[in-house]
């Protein structure tokens, strides 16, 4: 029987090809997602153990108690701790560390970095007269204001060198320093691609921290203490709110940080690779269902001179191992392939991403190994199980048609009811008023596995309707529509292979496109302002920014957010803080008790939801701590309904601003003379000093840029996805060309009454479009539908959401499924008309 199987593979090596196609493109995304994944991680943690080699125990502020007394971030350390940690036994040293973001400007005057990951920090030499932190390759260490020092990858990919000038702002004003230095580090955040500009520590006390604090205390231990020692002799000298933490858990904590955020990006890619390998066990079944069926007659004999059904079964199973055996062999090593080329790509796309040796675990390979055979003899286990059945005397004298009518109608059943189950799991999730994620995701599931168990049933009336249709190409059209219709499990099989991915493809593309409709509506609907101006990584503006706005000519009125915790009984509530003059000229807010115009002193708006919460009204008083720690009572002045850039307590910044400590603006708006216009968003640049930084953005900025980014992770989504649709088109020609096989004969006989090359051809293409049309209609039809219905999700945490159906798009994919369906019948269409009409009439 084994060496029988070995003989069936290679004599049916050119069908099982796209089998082991489907079956090698899934694998090689898994294992592809697996390397580069491990890669990455075994990157980060390298130089994220090397950031903390030199630190025993780190002093900081503690910010995990939130009903802490007064509200806010925990205050930062002062020189008087750091002097008293000097002293403990068992302490070496202790640096006070200042660190915060720091935007640098290329010679372009673009921002280097992505905002996010260039930061600034000091130069703190120990009695040695070094800081171990940073090795000087060229130039010496910043030592007064006005000079600054870089980080080597930074100087190389900007082109700066010792003596340059250098244009750098924190929080907005541009400062020009000159170069002195160029270091090295193990710094995590520059292996990964970031940057890093150091000032000498009263510089940078000045700039990102305040003057005599610190963010951090980092302490090193004489030889023979133990960092959980030196942290339990630290801890007994702690002021309230703040913590001590081991050089060991800080390197644990940003390992399992940096961990989470690889692993939540390795789930994503594994969801699309299974998506992947789903469609493939379609391809997989059918294209064994079809062998087994071909190989009727010889299992029959085998049966017949001694055979079991167990070795029949185990004989088409041996089969399957070795076609996924060998599939997923090629598709591990395209993988591997895949892994190491795609940090290298994703870096010169800008991504942040460390270097590192390409890591091909050993998990890694057995996973890969197992799900490809693993799929590959689940999907044709049934084939299996089926062939095995049929007696052979039926199969042999060819009256062994099995009859589908029972298996139909119970696989229609089944459907109908997951179907239901799967349609009341999503229409309840939709309408609840709570987050319903999980119900949403297991009827989406549920109804996705419905409509594909009922595509046979389904593919009747599509196939009736697109029948009529094809009548315009005579002969060749009926006969193609009577094929599709000939067995309704293969047309079922193949059409649901594409529909997976088009209704993937659909419901991602209706979301997308209707949470940027929303977008446009916060935009439009909540902004008088011509202009926002913000800090390119949103850290909060100097005051200074909003009075420079204030002297430009065109400029009409401005007013700043200026967002602070308030304590308001048990809770922490955002404290807005805004011009009370000019607000009512900048914001478009509805409301819906109280007056706009009594905006002032003591009295606030608040959005409906916050007053809900609290059971306030117009007139009702309420009393606050502030960030500083002292109360103040304020009166409900107004209500109104909160979006997604307006919400929480709106009170006067006069009001606010005393209770504040240090003062920064999240936003500032703009109102200018002229409206929108290129020359008024110069004219506001040049004020800023042209700083790389800020962001200044009118409304259709504001809607394009968080497009941008949607449009970026769509089109990424769109990529990943291609594999499940390349799958489903392997699967649509396989399927064409076992049809064209086991119709040879029956192809013969028409070329024999006088159908020629051509309308063989015809044929085979009509019938291959309809399959494909099928798949496409019902995908995108099902697509839209998921996609209304993970809307109404979005939409709780959305105000401004709206359901838009993209009907261009929409076309497009039905479009693509139409295309699908030519391409994949071309070579099946070419092979059968090129069936010799003789050898034809004679194949049995």
């Amino acid at each position: 029987m084994l060496r029988m199987t070995l003989r069936n593979v290679l004599a049916h090596k050119g069908r099982l090809f796209m089998t082991a196609m489907a079956v090698m493109l899934g694998v090689a995304f898994v294992s592809g997602t697996l390397v580069f994944s491990s890669t990455v991680s075994e990157a980060f943690n390298k130089s994220t153990d090397k950031g903390f080699d030199a630190i025993d125990v780190a002093v900081r502020p503690d910010d995990s108690d939130h009903r802490a007394s007064p509200p806010g971030d925990a205050p930062l350390v002062d020189q008087d701790l750091l002097d008293r940690l000097r002293q403990l036994p068992g302490v070496r040293s202790a640096t006070g560390v200042v660190s915060g973001f720091t935007a640098l400007a290329d010679r372009q005057g673009g921002l280097v970095g992505d905002g996010f990951l260039t930061m600034g920090g000091n130069y703190s030499p120990g009695p040695e007269g070094s800081d171990a932190r940073y090795r000087f390759t060229d130039g010496r260490a910043p030592l007064r204001d006005g000079e600054v020092a870089l980080d080597r990858e930074t100087s190389q990919r900007a082109r700066y060198e010792v003596g340059d000038t250098v244009r750098v702002s924190v929080d907005g004003p541009v400062l020009r320093l000159k170069v002195v230095g160029v270091f090295s580090t193990d710094d995590g955040n520059v292996a990964a691609g970031g940057s890093l500009v150091l000032f000498d520590t009263p510089t940078a006390q000045r700039l990102l921290a305040e003057p005599g604090l610190f963010s951090e205390i980092q302490l090193t231990a004489d030889p023979g203490v133990s960092q959980e020692a030196l942290k339990s002799r630290v801890e007994k000298v702690l002021p309230q709110r703040t913590e001590a933490l081991t050089g060991q858990r800080l390197a644990a904590d940003q390992a399992l940080e940096l961990r989470t955020s690889v692993e939540a990006m390795r789930t994503g890619l594994l969801g699309f690779a299974a998506v992947s390998i789903f469609v493939g066990v379609f391809i997989i079944a059918n294209t064994f269902t079809m062998l087994v069926s071909q190989r009727t007659r010889e299992l029959a004999l085998i049966r017949a001179v001694g055979a079991s059904r167990r070795q029949v079964t185990f004989s088409v199973l041996v089969e399957a191992v070795f076609v996924g055996g060998a599939a997923s062999s090629a598709g591990l090593l395209v993988g591997v392939g895949i892994g190491a080329l795609l940090a290298p790509l994703l870096r010169s796309t800008g991504a942040l991403i460390p270097a590192g040796p390409l890591v091909v675990s050993p998990a890694a390979v057995v996973i890969s190994l197992v799900i490809g055979v693993g799929v590959t003899a689940l999907a044709a286990w049934l084939p299996s199980r089926r062939a095995a059945r049929i007696a052979p005397v039926a199969a042999m004298s060819s009256v062994h048609a099995p009859a589908t009518t029972r298996g139909l109608v119970l696989r229609n059943t089944v459907g109908s009811l997951l179907a239901a189950a799967g349609l009341f799991l999503v229409l309840s999730a939709a309408l609840a008023a709570e987050d319903a994620r999980a119900r949403m995701a297991a009827g989406g599931a549920v109804l996705l596995a419905g409509v594909i168990l009922l595509t046979p049933l389904l593919s009747g009336p599509f196939i009736a309707v697109a029948g009529r249709l094809l009548r315009g190409y005579g002969t060749a059209g009926r006969l193609a529509a009577q094929n599709a219709l000939r067995n309704p499990r293969r047309t079922a099989t193949t059409a649901s292979a594409l529909m997976i991915g088009l209704t993937l493809v659909t419901s991602l593309t209706v979301i997308a496109v209707s949470v940027r409709q929303g977008i446009e509506n916060m935009a439009t609907s909540a902004l008088k302002a011509d202009y926002l101006v913000s800090m390119a990584n949103q850290e909060p503006l100097s005051p200074e920014i909003e009075q420079k706005l204030r002297a430009v000519p065109e400029v009409v009125s401005t007013s700043p957010l200026r967002l602070s915790p308030g304590r308001v009984g048990e809770r922490t509530e955002t404290l807005t803080g805004v011009r009370a003059d000019t607000i009512g000229e900048l914001a478009q807010l509805s409301v819906t008790g109280g007056s706009l115009g009594d905006l002032g002193g003591n009295r606030v708006l608040v959005d409906d939801e916050t007053a809900e919460e609290h059971n306030w009204k117009t007139g009702s008083a309420v009393t606050v701590m502030y960030e500083d720690g002292r109360k103040g009572r304020l009166t409900v002045s107004g209500l109104y309904e909160g979006n997604d850039l307006f919400k929480g307590i709106m009170l006067d910044m006069a009001t606010l601003a005393p209770h504040q400590r240090s003062i920064g603006d999240a936003e500032v708006l703009v109102k200018t003379r002229e409206s929108t216009s290129e020359a008024t968003k110069e004219s506001l640049a040049r004020a800023l000093g042209e700083n790389p930084a800020i962001k200044v953005e009118d409304k259709g900025d504001v809607s394009a840029n968080i497009s941008k980014v949607i449009s970026l992770l769509l089109n990424m989504l769109y990529a990943l996805l291609a594999m499940a649709v390349v799958v489903a088109v392997l699967g649509v020609v396989n399927t064409l060309a076992m049809s064209v096989f086991e119709r040879t004969r029956e192809i013969g006989m028409l070329r024999a009454v006088g159908m020629d090359r051509v309308g063989v051809r015809r044929m085979v293409r009509l019938e291959s479009v309809v399959i494909s049309m099928f798949g496409g209609a019902l995908g995108v039809g099902l697509g839209a539908f998921l996609g209304w219905a993970v809307g109404t999700l979005v939409a709780q945490h959305m105000a401004s959401y709206e359901f838009v159906l993209p009907w261009g798009r929409m076309a497009m994919f039905l479009l693509f499924a139409l295309v699908v369906g030519v391409l994949a019948a071309l070579w099946p269409a070419r092979r059968a008309a090129r069936i010799n009409l003789l050898e034809a009439i004679k194949t049995e």
